[in-house]
């Protein structure tokens, strides 16, 4: 008798020596003990920090994600909130025999997409699909390693919606990132699954698992690969992200934001500063230069509209640095264009 194998089985025997798991770690001071503290007649824990107050320091875990190997010599794609703190140490794990000290090549917030770099030859990895091609209701398979203990788990589903717009929270901080174009599916996602791949039936990487609805079941979000592709040639090319910058502190208009403030306009980008940051605009920067000013609002930029689903910084993103960038400005009720050559984000 002959076993008829599973096409889910032949894609795990294909994805998953692949895929890995991230662990962020950090230098905090040592827990010597815990003392109780009374407050509101209530007992509370504490930790008490170095007894003899010589500053030691601990390696501590702080958290972890997933994600999965793209070449041989040893480059990683993953989310970028999993490695989102500058000031922690990354170590990727492929099996408990095989840890390796991994260096951050790139951060890119606006997409939530990481590329990483262990060192090494031969490594086995995945490869990457066309998400272009994605079809509504296609098969798919999510891998990675839920809750930071179960390895290599699968989950399989179907594209339960294409070109998706959510605001997700997520990071060492927690803060709130407005994430577009994203691939839904029923396939199930769990903490601990953010930077795992999202493969189809031939195997192939179509997204980066990055977010799930809390309180809902069967709805997961991927970030397209084709977002990361383009990363990547850039890190291959210029050892970095190559992003253009305007250089002004702004807010996203919205329909209540705009009611609230009795604004002309209820979408578009509102230079503003923040309460004890930084002047809006920035000194010499490509907006300085172009006369922008506060209270300005971008309506445009190269002739798209910019709303809270389409924002500044994804069109930004778009546009080539060195070249003349057109934006359409709502000033004192006034409509006016201005033009601003774009540098490159230190």
């Amino acid at each position: 008798m002959f076993k008829n194998v599973s096409p889910i089985t032949k894609i795990a025997k294909k994805a998953c020596p692949a895929v890995i798991t991230v662990i962020v770690s950090k230098d905090l001071p040592k827990v010597e003990d815990f003392y109780s503290f009374p407050y509101g007649g209530k007992e509370y824990m504490m930790p008490m920090m170095d007894k003899d107050g010589k500053g030691i320091l601990e390696k501590t875990q702080i958290g972890g994600g997933s994600g999965f190997i793209i070449s041989k010599d040893g480059y990683v794609m993953t989310s970028n909130h999993v490695v989102a703190d500058v000031n922690a140490e990354y170590t990727v794990i492929l099996d408990p025999e095989h840890k390796y000290p991994a260096k951050v090549l790139s951060r890119n917030q606006i997409n939530d997409t990481a590329i990483l770099k262990i060192e090494g030859k031969n490594f086995l990895y995945i490869e990457l699909a066309d998400s272009d091609n994605i079809e509504l209701g296609e098969s798919v398979v999510a891998i990675g390693n839920p809750l930071g203990e179960f390895n290599d788990t699968l989950s399989a589903g179907i594209v339960s919606g294409l070109s998706r717009y959510i605001s997700a929270y997520g990071g060492i901080d927690h803060q709130m990132q407005n994430l577009r174009g994203l691939i839904q599916t029923d396939a199930a996602i769990n903490p601990g699954n953010s930077g795992g791949p999202l493969v189809n039936m031939q195997g192939k990487v179509i997204g980066i698992n990055t977010a799930t609805i809390m309180g809902a079941q069967n709805i997961g979000f991927a970030i397209p690969i084709n977002y990361a592709k383009k990363d990547l040639a850039e890190v291959k090319k210029y050892g970095k992200l190559v992003v253009p910058f305007l250089g002004i502190k702004y807010v996203l208009l919205n329909k209540e934001m705009a009611k609230t403030n009795k604004l002309p306009v209820e979408d578009g980008a509102l230079v503003v500063r923040e309460a004890l940051g930084e002047p809006p605009v920035i000194k010499g920067s490509a907006a300085d230069k172009a006369g922008m000013k506060e209270f300005d609002i971008i309506l445009e930029c190269d002739g798209q509209k910019i709303t809270v689903e389409n924002s500044l910084g994804s069109v930004l993103q778009k546009c080539k640095i060195g070249a003349e960038t057109v934006f359409k400005v709502l000033r004192d009720g006034q409509e006016i264009m201005l033009r601003a050559t774009l540098r490159e984000k230190e």
